[in-house]
Order: C-alpha cells, then structure tokens, then sequence
C-alpha cells in the first residue's frame, strides 16, 4: 500500500488564531515592566511579521518525503517600505548564522527584511528573498545589490532537515503575509519543529513601552528559541526546571542524522524600537539579549548559536545614497531604560514562546512535549511568585 504524506502549509498570524493561545502573563506569571498594546515586536509602529508553516506526514523519517516540521518566519522593519534603519547585531555564542552581518558591521544599515528559518534552508531562503525584491520592484534603482538577512536555527530532531522541505515558495509566503498588529507563537514559522530548555520551544514575542524625558518609545523582540537544558529552566526567577525533573519533556524514539545533546541549541532574538539609537547604540541594546535569555536559564554554551539583531526604525531619512542626512540620537547617558526593556521583553518572549507551543511529535515518532501549564503554576505558588 502506497504511504501517504500530506503536506500542509499554514499560516496562523490573524488575531482570532493568535488569541486562541493562553500567554504567559495569562496565567499569572510575573514580569517586570509595561507591555505595548500586544505584548508583541509589531508594537513598534511599521513592523510586521510573518510566518509560512510545514507540517507534514508522520512516523519514519524518509529523506525527502518527511516527516516536515519546520517552516519560515518574516521580520519587515517598514513592512513594505524599502527605507533602510539603523542595526547591528552582536553574538554570544557563534555556532549558528545569519547572513548578512558583516555588511551591516560595516555599513550601520539594515536593508532588508530579516528571516528566520532552520539550519538547512539558509540558502534557499536567501535566494528566494533576492528573486522578491525583484519580484515587487523592491530596489529603487537599477543597479543597486542588497545582503539578505537571514538566520537560522535547528529543527532535525522533529524535522526531515536533509529533505529540504522549506522552498522558495515558503519565502514568498512568510514575506507577503507578514502583517502588523497581534501576532501567533509556540509552533509556527520558522520555530515549527524547535526545542527550549526541555520542552516545546518555537516563536514568542513581547514588548515594552518605556518613557524617556518627555518621550514614550517602544521596544520589541520575537525570537526563535530553541535553546538550553531542563535543569536550568528558570520562571519568574523560580527553579522550575529542577521542579519537574521527573518530568519527561524529550522522548526520543530512534537517533536522527543528528543527535541532540542535552544544552545544545540556539536561539535567535531580532530586537525593534523607535527610539532613536545609531548603530553604536543598538550594538550596545544587542549585546543586553544574552540577560534576558540567561533569566530562563540560557547559558550560550558551546554547541549553541546564540546571534542577535537590533534595528531603530527612527530616523526616516537617515539613509541616503547622496545627500547628507540629519538624524536625532538619544544620548547615551539615557540609554539605560532601553537596557532593561531589553532584557525584560527577551525573557516574556521565551516563556511566551514555550507557553504557547503544543506537543508535537516528528520524525520516527520523537516527541518533544509541551511545558506542563498547571504543573508551572503550582510550582510558582509554591514559590509565592504567584498568589492566587
């Protein structure tokens, strides 16, 4: 008898989907610091995010054919608008990419969207963005080549990884769904098939509004997590990790390509604001994301690619090919609320992303399941970190 693999390809970033799902802060767990009207990167004004999704077929792994549990994530700093920002990035661990930094080092600008997506489909993925610049006239001139951003993290415990199941197509979708306002996580886009800190990882978001002198800014982060070990899983400063050591998060039915070790893994963050910081200064908000991600237990140990990107989408007119440009700079004596709102958004957005994803099961049936909700909130009562 013929086995059938169905592929199926989702994108679920509409507010109804993306309300469905109960956050972090939906089940009492404390954070610090006040959130934008979605708790998400899109509430920096002019962001906008989205996903193209693969889950296909179940049981044995046959290359090519699946299981597929991955998929492709968009980051659009101007949503549409081709109008560089100021960036950098920064990284704490480096066993992982993403593509495109070294112009940015070089240049301060960040010119093209940023995309997510697993270890395998770096490649694809780049390509494709270049054939969508062209696609929808993206260059405002003839001759003019941009570095495609792109980043990555590893799905082949669940995922058919060396069956390249993420195309151009996928690309496409991600880029042209992407939309602003509220937005979904746990097992979707580029975070489908991953794993964190022992249980079910994938896509979170969170944001912060913070007000400097007689301005209000905000600040916002998405990350692809799939990073870290059990024992270190912290909440709310409570070892829930070590809490549930008797608690199987990992079933692991036959080996992979790939053997994933206890810790390994990675963790890609791309951090948003309108405050006005050069690129100096976002290398500076970058280099913050490793406090957030060591607050839950993130350690960047050896095998991990922890690589981060900060953007400003101030300064409009910033980027010119000709003329000089005037920009507005916060100075740096004042730069500290931004460092907090940093951190704090990085460590909702992990939970968040792990509060959010469902079990799923992948290739030869490995299973990674999700982080046990009720069991979370005995523990943080027991903890007096939530009283209710």
């Amino acid at each position: 008898m013929k086995k059938l693999f169905l592929f199926l390809v989702v994108f679920t970033g509409s507010f109804s989907l993306a309300a469905q799902k109960p956050r972090a802060r939906d089940l009492g767990i404390p954070f610090d610091g006040v959130t934008g009207k979605y708790n998400a990167i899109t509430d920096v004004a002019g962001v906008e995010v989205g996903y193209s999704t693969i889950i296909a077929g179940k049981g044995k792994n046959v290359l090519g054919k699946g299981p597929a549990r991955t998929g492709v994530t968009a980051i659009l700093p101007r949503g549409r608008k081709n109008n560089p920002v100021y960036a950098n990035w920064y990284s704490l661990n480096g066993n992982g990419e993403m593509t495109g930094t070294t112009w940015i080092t070089e240049s301060g600008f960040l010119e093209t969207p940023v995309m997510i997506t697993n270890t395998n489909s770096v490649g694809v993925v780049r390509d494709a963005v270049l054939k969508w610049f062209v696609d929808t006239h993206w260059y405002r001139e003839d001759f003019w080549y941009t570095y495609p951003v792109v980043a990555e993290t590893y799905d082949g415990f669940l995922n058919d990884i060396y069956g390249f199941h993420v195309k151009e197509s996928n690309a496409y979708e991600a880029l042209n769904n992407a939309k602003g306002g509220p937005i979904a996580e746990g097992n979707i886009g580029g975070g489908t098939g991953m794993v964190c800190l022992g249980f079910k990882g994938g896509t979170g978001t969170s944001s912060r509004v913070i007000k400097i002198g007689d301005s209000t800014y905000a600040l916002g982060v998405l990350v692809q997590s799939n990073f870290g070990s059990k024992q270190n899983l912290t909440i709310a400063g409570v070892p829930v990790g070590r809490e549930l050591k008797d608690t199987i998060g990992i079933d692991f039915k036959a080996p992979p390509v790939y053997t994933r070790e206890e810790g390994e893994g990675s963790i890609i963050v791309v951090v948003a604001t309108n405050a006005p910081l050069l690129p100096h200064q976002l290398k500076r908000i970058a280099q913050r994301v490793p406090l957030g991600i060591g607050q839950v237990g993130g350690r960047g140990g050896n095998g991990s690619g922890d690589i981060f990107i900060a953007f400003s989408t101030a300064n409009e007119n910033a980027f010119q090919r000709e003329k000089f440009a005037s920009v507005v700079t916060l100075p740096n004596d004042e730069i500290n609320p931004l460092f907090d709102a940093t951190v704090q958004a990085v460590e909702e957005a992990i939970i968040n992303t792990m509060i959010a994803a469902e079990t799923m099961e992948g290739i030869n049936g490995n299973k990674v399941k999700k982080l046990p909700h009720e069991a979370v909130i005995s523990i943080l009562k027991k903890y007096n970190r939530i009283k209710r």
